[in-house]
């Protein structure tokens, strides 16, 4: 029963959002709502799904899986991320010159790109306030200034995000780990 709930979950999450970043609120509330993970653990997932090479959403799906029923939740859980997006492709593939010109499905996808912007915008808040607060709920600050300091090598720098782990990873290493801030 596990492994088809699991299956389900992930076959709506793959029709339900466009892949990539876009999926992570969903995985995270499908893990959640069935008890399959906590939120910080949702959150670890996706930084190792980040980390990895491959899809941000089939990785997560695979780590996701793994998590809530071992390696054919994982192959489970990939399976139907997939199924929505064999079954799309396959169809526009038929029909996409007669999607190509088609002004409503052009005012559709201008409804939801914002709609999937607003969606990973709520998982970055939802992430944010788990990453940078302690136990207490108070903001963790050495956690917070790493965080921003990743920021600024992203976008002003243009440091690669697996330098930038890398980084991070070290950073974490040397402050929480032997310093123990």
């Amino acid at each position: 029963m596990l492994l088809l709930e699991l299956f389900w979950s992930f076959v709506k999450i793959g029709f339900t959002s466009f892949g990539g970043l876009s999926m992570i609120p969903l995985i995270s509330s499908e893990m959640i709502s069935h008890g399959w993970m906590t939120a910080s653990e949702v959150s670890d997932i996706v930084a190792i799904a980040e980390m990895t090479p491959g899809p941000l959403g089939l990785n997560c799906a695979t780590f996701a899986g793994m998590r809530a029923a071992g390696i054919f939740g994982a192959f489970v859980a990939n399976l139907g991320a997939l199924s929505p997006t064999f079954t799309l492709c396959f169809m526009a593939a038929i029909f996409f010159e007669h999607f190509k010109e088609n002004k409503k499905l052009a005012q559709i996808m201008t409804g939801v790109r914002p709609a999937c912007v607003g969606m990973v915008a709520g998982i970055v808040i939802e992430l944010a306030l788990v990453n940078y607060s302690d136990v207490n709920s108070k903001i963790h600050l050495p956690s917070l200034i790493l965080g921003v300091v990743d920021l600024i090598l992203l976008l002003k720098f243009k440091i690669s995000i697996p330098v930038v782990i890398l980084f991070s990873a070290l950073v974490g290493v040397i402050m929480f780990g032997v310093i123990g801030v």
